[in-house]
Parts: C-alpha cells; structure tokens; sequence
C-alpha cells in the first residue's frame, strides 16, 4: 500500500493541514479506518478540553474516565450462567442477557485484540 500526503481540511477552524505519510502508516497500523478531522492544534485543544471535563463528552462518560450519568438499571437473570444480574437496558424476551462475566466469555473479540 502507498501513502502520499494528503491536504485536509479542519472541521473546527477550516484551516487547511497535511496528513503526511507517516501519519497515514500509523493510522493503518493502529486499525483507524478514518482521516482526521482535526488540524493538529484543534485536535490537541479538543483533547485539553476533554481532559478539563475529566475525561467526559458533554458530561456523559464514554469510557474515557468519566463517570457515567445515572441511568435506569434493570433486574434481569443470566441466560447462560442463571445468575441475578442487573443492565443498562430492558430486557426482551426474545434476546439472552447475560451477567457480566458471561458476557466477557462470549463476547466476540475486538478488532484490535487480534493483533
């Protein structure tokens, strides 16, 4: 595969930024399937301003070290192991719910912890 470098344009401020070819490498070995939407100083001030927030999107967690808003927790039980367990989400009859640990066990693996 051949990378040259490409002109994009910034989301935030409409400024015009090489993604060079290193970057582009990275990006592939990484697994990221899309370019950048940011210049690199939009890109490293949306970070400080996540980083700011404690790591939240607007307040709402995401995983990336803030803590979740409260939401509804539902009762449910294990389909694989019968254990009680409570989810994010109302159950259905139609579907399995699974407790966390048998989620884990049969959850398919991520792109990224097949390299």
């Amino acid at each position: 595969m051949s990378f040259v470098d490409k002109t994009l344009t910034c989301r935030d401020c409409n400024a015009e930024f090489v993604f060079t070819i290193g970057e582009q490498e990275f990006y592939v070995e990484k697994g990221f399937t899309n370019e950048p939407s940011r210049c690199p100083d939009c890109r490293r001030a949306n970070k400080a301003r996540r980083n700011a927030d404690g790591g939240n999107f607007g307040g709402g967690g995401g995983g990336f070290g803030g803590q979740r808003q409260d939401r509804p927790m539902y009762d449910a039980i294990c389909s694989e192991c019968g254990k009680d367990t409570r989810v994010p989400f109302q159950p259905k009859p139609d579907r399995p719910v699974y407790c966390n640990d048998c989620f884990q066990a049969n959850r398919p693996p991520r792109q990224y912890d097949r390299f």
